[in-house]
This record gives C-alpha cells, structure tokens and sequence, in this order.
C-alpha cells in the first residue's frame, strides 16, 4: 500500500492534473474489440473498440463499450448482430486504420486492405486475415448511467457468441496457445499497445483445480 502523502491523488470529477488521464493506462492492457458489423441496408463496418472483454462462460457473452452513438453501435441496434476479430502483432497497422473517423457508406475492410470472410449464422462478415473469429448475436443494449441516474453518451454492447472460428495453427493437443497468435492489447496513453508473446506467459493454477 502506498501512503497519500507519497501517491498522487484525485477525484475524476475534478480532473487528474497528468499530461494524459491514467484511467485506461491503469485499466490495461485490455483485449481489443475489433468489431465487423453491417447497416440494414448492407453496408459493411468495421472498427476497434479498447473497452472490451468477455463475460460469460456458457452461453459465452462478449461485450465493448462504445463512448458515442457510432456506427457499430447504430448498426448492431438494427440487425442484433455483429462478430468480433482477433488483433494481433501482424494486423496492427490494418487494424490502426479502421479507427479512423469515416461516413457510413465507408468499407473500413477496404481502407485497411481486409478480406471480407463469409459467416455462418449472422450477416457480418468476418475479418479473414484474423485467425480468431466469432459470431455474435446481441443480448442486450445498455445505456450506462452515472450514480444519479444521469444517462451517459456510452453505450454497453453485449452478444452471445454462436459461432467460432480458429486458425488450426493456434490449437495444439486440444489446446488454444494464446501466445502464439501474438494478440495485442491496448494499454492507454494515446497509442500505446501490448504484445502477447510466448516468453511473456507463465502458469498458475487456482487452488483446488485438478492437476
């Protein structure tokens, strides 16, 4: 534990007084939600979201929050569809350049040099460059809310996974190698990343798990 006197401390309602807000560098490095979505009228989405995760085993739910109504969001509002894809080391640059600011009618696949990848139960496609996919139907569309009720300009997205797709490469004796696909995590600033690479994992089992 670090005493005050030697932290340094704020309240967010009153700003942090830092060159950059530590939030999200604290809150790090986090699983990227790279999100291919498409409009009711057929055009296709694709953008990447650092407020991401999983929250259920079985049936297995996934969830990203996008700050703004944006077209992920209006797009997943309409079709209750969307599918995740993995980022990794080799598809950074692909994946920098679908976060930029573009109109509706815009293929972010085809500014990024992505393939699209036909899906098997939902209308989105897939990125096909990335070796991990899954096929998402929505669950539930939350508007975040402050202590006093006062509804925020965030919006939770959350969808069960019905479909997963992995490259072969990844699974060996029966098991996902998480390293192995070197994914890359955000971890704040204004462009800082993470790689998951294999010297970097090491094994813990919880206490009670069989051997």
């Amino acid at each position: 534990m670090v005493d005050d006197a030697l932290a340094h401390v704020y309240e967010p309602a009153d700003g942090h007084g830092l060159r950059h807000d530590p939030f999200n560098a604290i809150v790090g490095p986090r699983p990227i939600g790279w999100i291919s979505s498409i409009s009711e009228g057929g055009g296709v989405n694709l953008a990447p979201y650092s407020f991401f995760n999983g929250f259920n085993y079985f049936p297995p739910i996934i969830g990203f929050a996008s700050i703004g109504w944006k077209d992920t969001v209006a797009n997943v509002a309409a079709t209750k569809e969307f599918c995740w894809n993995l980022a990794t080391k080799a598809l950074a640059e692909p994946m920098n350049l679908t976060c930029a600011p573009a109109p509706p009618q815009i293929d972010e696949f085809a500014v990024a040099g992505l393939t699209h990848a036909p899906s098997r139960l939902v209308r989105p496609p897939r990125v096909l460059e990335s070796p991990v996919n899954f096929e998402c139907r929505l669950t539930q569309l939350i508007q975040l809310e402050g202590p006093a009720g006062t509804r925020l300009d965030t919006w939770l997205v959350l969808g069960e996974v019905v479909a997963v797709h992995i490259d072969k490469r990844l699974i060996k004796d029966g098991v996902y190698q998480t390293a192995e696909a070197h994914p890359i995590l955000r971890a704040g600033r204004m462009g800082d990343y993470v790689e998951v690479r294999p010297d970097a994992m090491f094994e813990m089992r919880r206490p009670g798990w069989p051997v």
